[in-house]
Protein backbone atom coordinates (compact mmCIF):
# COMPACT_ATOMS: atom_id res chain seq x y z
CA UNK A 1 0.00 0.00 0.00
CA UNK A 2 1.07 3.21 -0.87
CA UNK A 3 -1.00 5.59 2.20
CA UNK A 4 -2.79 8.92 1.05
CA UNK A 5 -3.73 8.97 4.55
CA UNK A 6 -2.68 7.12 8.05
CA UNK A 7 -5.03 6.46 10.95
CA UNK A 8 -2.03 6.02 13.69
CA UNK A 9 -4.24 5.47 16.66
CA UNK A 10 -7.47 3.38 15.34
CA UNK A 11 -9.45 0.39 17.60
CA UNK A 12 -11.04 -1.61 14.86
CA UNK A 13 -10.05 -4.30 17.24
CA UNK A 14 -12.98 -3.47 19.76
CA UNK A 15 -16.11 -5.20 19.75
CA UNK A 16 -17.91 -2.21 18.62
CA UNK A 17 -16.95 -4.08 14.72
CA UNK A 18 -17.84 -7.03 16.21
CA UNK A 19 -20.40 -6.84 12.72
CA UNK A 20 -18.83 -5.54 9.93
CA UNK A 21 -14.83 -5.63 11.12
CA UNK A 22 -13.92 -7.10 7.50
CA UNK A 23 -16.10 -4.41 5.73
CA UNK A 24 -14.76 -1.36 7.51
CA UNK A 25 -10.82 -2.11 7.15
CA UNK A 26 -11.09 -3.50 3.35
CA UNK A 27 -13.21 0.02 2.58
CA UNK A 28 -10.45 1.82 4.12
CA UNK A 29 -7.68 -0.23 2.62
CA UNK A 30 -9.64 0.35 -1.06
CA UNK A 31 -9.34 4.42 -0.21
CA UNK A 32 -5.43 3.97 0.67
CA UNK A 33 -5.43 4.34 4.27
CA UNK A 34 -3.62 2.87 6.49
CA UNK A 35 -4.71 2.07 10.24
CA UNK A 36 -2.73 1.29 13.54
CA UNK A 37 -4.51 -0.50 15.37
CA UNK A 38 -4.24 0.11 19.38
CA UNK A 39 -4.14 -2.68 22.13
CA UNK A 40 -5.43 -1.58 25.65
CA UNK A 41 -5.52 -5.02 27.15
CA UNK A 42 -3.93 -8.95 26.48
CA UNK A 43 -7.01 -9.46 24.76
CA UNK A 44 -7.43 -6.21 22.71
CA UNK A 45 -3.77 -6.34 22.26
CA UNK A 46 -3.17 -9.90 20.73
CA UNK A 47 -6.25 -9.70 18.47
CA UNK A 48 -5.04 -6.10 17.17
CA UNK A 49 -1.78 -8.40 16.33
CA UNK A 50 -3.73 -10.74 14.32
CA UNK A 51 -5.64 -7.77 12.45
CA UNK A 52 -2.13 -6.99 11.12
CA UNK A 53 -1.29 -10.44 10.53
CA UNK A 54 -4.36 -10.67 8.15
CA UNK A 55 -4.75 -7.49 6.59
CA UNK A 56 -2.31 -5.64 4.41
CA UNK A 57 -1.56 -2.08 5.45
CA UNK A 58 -3.11 -2.56 9.06
CA UNK A 59 -0.54 -2.21 11.88
CA UNK A 60 -0.56 -2.72 15.59
CA UNK A 61 0.73 -1.88 19.13
CA UNK A 62 -0.05 -3.64 22.41
CA UNK A 63 -0.12 -2.60 26.01
CA UNK A 64 -2.00 -2.62 28.92
CA UNK A 65 -3.99 1.47 29.17
CA UNK A 66 -3.47 2.83 32.40
CA UNK A 67 -7.19 3.13 33.33
CA UNK A 68 -7.38 -0.82 32.87
CA UNK A 69 -4.62 -1.31 35.39
CA UNK A 70 -7.19 -1.42 38.72
CA UNK A 71 -11.00 -1.40 38.84
CA UNK A 72 -12.19 0.85 35.83
CA UNK A 73 -15.19 1.57 33.85
CA UNK A 74 -16.23 0.55 30.53
CA UNK A 75 -18.47 0.90 27.76
CA UNK A 76 -19.76 -1.98 25.52
CA UNK A 77 -17.49 -0.78 22.69
CA UNK A 78 -14.41 -1.51 24.05
CA UNK A 79 -14.65 -5.46 24.60
CA UNK A 80 -18.21 -6.27 24.35
CA UNK A 81 -20.19 -8.03 27.38
CA UNK A 82 -23.83 -8.22 26.36
CA UNK A 83 -23.86 -4.82 25.25
CA UNK A 84 -23.70 -4.00 28.97
CA UNK A 85 -21.19 -1.04 30.50
CA UNK A 86 -19.31 -3.15 33.42
CA UNK A 87 -16.26 -2.90 35.62
CA UNK A 88 -13.01 -4.47 35.36
CA UNK A 89 -11.66 -5.73 37.94
CA UNK A 90 -7.96 -4.74 36.42
CA UNK A 91 -5.06 -6.62 35.13
CA UNK A 92 -1.65 -7.28 36.27
CA UNK A 93 0.79 -6.49 33.54
CA UNK A 94 2.50 -8.77 31.97
CA UNK A 95 5.96 -7.87 31.13
CA UNK A 96 7.19 -11.22 29.62
CA UNK A 97 3.57 -11.53 27.88
CA UNK A 98 4.07 -8.03 26.01
CA UNK A 99 8.07 -8.26 25.33
CA UNK A 100 6.90 -11.57 23.07
CA UNK A 101 3.57 -10.19 21.61
CA UNK A 102 5.44 -6.64 20.81
CA UNK A 103 8.34 -8.58 18.82
CA UNK A 104 6.13 -9.42 16.20
CA UNK A 105 7.21 -7.50 13.17
CA UNK A 106 3.71 -5.64 12.68
CA UNK A 107 3.65 -4.42 16.02
CA UNK A 108 4.76 -0.82 15.61
CA UNK A 109 4.64 0.68 18.95
CA UNK A 110 4.21 -0.02 23.02
CA UNK A 111 1.25 1.37 23.88
CA UNK A 112 -1.35 2.88 24.71
CA UNK A 113 0.15 3.25 27.72
CA UNK A 114 1.07 6.03 30.62
CA UNK A 115 -0.92 8.16 33.12
CA UNK A 116 -4.86 8.53 33.44
CA UNK A 117 -5.97 10.64 35.97
CA UNK A 118 -9.26 11.74 34.83
CA UNK A 119 -11.48 9.31 36.92
CA UNK A 120 -8.80 8.36 39.65
CA UNK A 121 -8.55 7.52 43.40
CA UNK A 122 -5.20 8.94 44.46
CA UNK A 123 -3.51 5.14 45.56
CA UNK A 124 -3.80 4.16 42.35
CA UNK A 125 -1.44 6.63 40.88
CA UNK A 126 1.21 4.49 42.11
CA UNK A 127 -0.12 1.90 40.19
CA UNK A 128 -0.51 3.32 36.77
CA UNK A 129 3.23 4.83 37.13
CA UNK A 130 4.83 1.67 37.98
CA UNK A 131 3.03 0.13 35.10
CA UNK A 132 4.21 2.69 32.58
CA UNK A 133 7.99 2.38 33.61
CA UNK A 134 7.38 -1.13 32.71
CA UNK A 135 5.63 -0.41 29.79
CA UNK A 136 8.97 2.26 29.04
CA UNK A 137 10.87 -1.12 29.84
CA UNK A 138 9.01 -2.94 27.36
CA UNK A 139 9.76 -0.54 24.29
CA UNK A 140 13.49 0.09 25.42
CA UNK A 141 13.96 -3.49 25.52
CA UNK A 142 11.90 -4.20 21.79
CA UNK A 143 13.82 -0.33 20.37
CA UNK A 144 9.89 0.51 19.20
CA UNK A 145 8.29 3.77 19.64
CA UNK A 146 5.93 4.46 23.09
CA UNK A 147 2.27 5.48 22.02
CA UNK A 148 1.15 7.50 24.91
CA UNK A 149 -2.27 7.74 26.54
CA UNK A 150 -1.76 10.58 28.79
CA UNK A 151 -4.41 12.60 30.64
CA UNK A 152 -4.68 15.07 33.23
CA UNK A 153 -1.51 13.96 34.11
CA UNK A 154 1.50 15.29 31.99
CA UNK A 155 3.86 16.69 34.14
CA UNK A 156 4.23 12.99 35.94
CA UNK A 157 4.02 11.56 32.86
CA UNK A 158 6.58 13.93 31.50
CA UNK A 159 9.02 13.56 34.49
CA UNK A 160 8.98 8.97 33.85
CA UNK A 161 9.28 9.43 30.31
CA UNK A 162 12.27 11.85 30.33
CA UNK A 163 14.00 9.87 33.17
CA UNK A 164 13.11 6.25 31.99
CA UNK A 165 12.76 6.02 27.89
CA UNK A 166 15.44 5.56 25.55
CA UNK A 167 12.59 5.66 22.29
CA UNK A 168 10.70 8.01 20.73
CA UNK A 169 7.56 9.53 22.94
CA UNK A 170 4.04 9.91 20.55
CA UNK A 171 1.13 11.54 22.20
CA UNK A 172 -2.04 10.27 21.09
CA UNK A 173 -5.09 12.44 21.49
CA UNK A 174 -3.00 15.09 22.75
CA UNK A 175 -5.43 17.37 25.08
CA UNK A 176 -3.17 19.69 26.38
CA UNK A 177 -1.76 23.41 26.58
CA UNK A 178 0.76 24.47 24.40
CA UNK A 179 2.43 25.43 28.21
CA UNK A 180 2.21 21.63 28.32
CA UNK A 181 3.35 20.58 25.15
CA UNK A 182 6.66 21.95 24.85
CA UNK A 183 8.54 19.98 27.41
CA UNK A 184 7.50 17.21 25.28
CA UNK A 185 8.27 18.54 22.26
CA UNK A 186 11.80 19.67 23.23
CA UNK A 187 12.42 15.97 23.65
CA UNK A 188 11.04 15.37 19.84
CA UNK A 189 7.69 13.91 20.84
CA UNK A 190 5.30 13.79 18.55
CA UNK A 191 1.65 14.86 18.66
CA UNK A 192 -1.74 13.66 17.15
CA UNK A 193 -5.50 14.82 17.21
CA UNK A 194 -8.68 13.29 16.63
CA UNK A 195 -11.97 14.31 14.91
CA UNK A 196 -12.91 16.42 18.37
CA UNK A 197 -10.63 19.26 16.10
CA UNK A 198 -13.53 19.60 13.65
CA UNK A 199 -16.03 20.96 15.97
CA UNK A 200 -13.59 22.02 18.72
CA UNK A 201 -11.42 25.03 19.05
CA UNK A 202 -9.59 24.25 21.79
CA UNK A 203 -6.62 22.22 20.17
CA UNK A 204 -6.00 25.30 17.50
CA UNK A 205 -3.48 26.89 19.40
CA UNK A 206 -1.34 23.89 19.51
CA UNK A 207 -1.90 22.60 16.06
CA UNK A 208 -0.82 26.15 14.69
CA UNK A 209 2.02 26.26 16.90
CA UNK A 210 3.39 22.96 16.62
CA UNK A 211 6.31 21.59 13.81
CA UNK A 212 4.17 20.15 10.88
CA UNK A 213 7.17 17.36 11.04
CA UNK A 214 5.93 16.54 14.88
CA UNK A 215 1.78 16.19 14.09
CA UNK A 216 -0.15 13.18 12.56
CA UNK A 217 -3.88 12.00 12.26
CA UNK A 218 -6.03 9.79 13.72
CA UNK A 219 -9.48 8.62 14.61
CA UNK A 220 -9.40 6.91 18.56
CA UNK A 221 -12.59 5.25 16.34
CA UNK A 222 -14.80 4.15 17.57
CA UNK A 223 -14.75 7.35 19.69
CA UNK A 224 -14.78 11.17 19.08
CA UNK A 225 -16.43 10.75 15.55
CA UNK A 226 -15.41 14.02 13.44
CA UNK A 227 -17.93 16.48 11.37
CA UNK A 228 -19.94 15.59 9.27
CA UNK A 229 -20.31 11.73 10.58
CA UNK A 230 -21.09 12.77 13.85
CA UNK A 231 -23.46 10.71 16.11
CA UNK A 232 -22.24 7.75 13.81
CA UNK A 233 -19.63 5.05 15.26
CA UNK A 234 -16.17 6.81 14.50
CA UNK A 235 -14.13 4.17 11.73
CA UNK A 236 -10.78 4.54 10.17
CA UNK A 237 -11.57 5.79 7.03
CA UNK A 238 -12.91 9.46 8.84
CA UNK A 239 -9.08 10.29 9.60
CA UNK A 240 -9.53 12.28 6.37
CA UNK A 241 -11.71 14.63 7.84
CA UNK A 242 -8.46 15.27 10.45
CA UNK A 243 -6.13 15.27 8.12
CA UNK A 244 -7.78 18.48 5.97
CA UNK A 245 -8.82 20.05 9.71
CA UNK A 246 -5.66 20.00 10.39
CA UNK A 247 -4.36 22.37 7.04
CA UNK A 248 -6.93 24.16 7.50
CA UNK A 249 -6.39 25.05 10.96
CA UNK A 250 -2.87 25.57 10.31
CA UNK A 251 -3.68 27.78 7.04
CA UNK A 252 -1.40 26.00 4.85
CA UNK A 253 -1.73 23.76 1.51
CA UNK A 254 -4.00 20.81 2.21
CA UNK A 255 -2.10 18.23 -0.01
CA UNK A 256 1.25 19.56 1.65
CA UNK A 257 -0.12 18.80 4.65
CA UNK A 258 -1.49 15.46 3.93
CA UNK A 259 1.97 14.31 2.55
CA UNK A 260 3.86 15.48 6.02
CA UNK A 261 1.45 13.36 7.85
CA UNK A 262 1.82 10.45 5.81
CA UNK A 263 5.72 10.94 6.20
CA UNK A 264 5.53 11.71 10.00
CA UNK A 265 3.67 8.52 10.34
CA UNK A 266 5.90 5.76 8.31
CA UNK A 267 8.91 7.99 9.63
CA UNK A 268 8.14 7.29 13.39
CA UNK A 269 6.25 4.12 13.51
CA UNK A 270 8.44 2.28 10.50
CA UNK A 271 5.10 1.92 7.97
Amino acid sequence: MNPKYVDIHAHTNFAAFNDDRDLVIRRTHDSCVAIINVGTQKDTSRFAVELAQKYDGVYATVALHPVHTSKSHHDEKELGEGGKAFTSRGEIFDIEYYKKLGADKKVVAIGECGLDYYHLDDDTKKLQQEVFRAHIEVANFLKKPLMLHIRNAYADAYEIFKTHSKVHGHLHFFAGTWEEAKPFLELGCTFSFTGVITFARDYDEVIRNLPLENIMSETDSPYVTPKPYRCKRNEPLYVREVAHMIASIRNQDQEMVKKALVSNAQRVFGL
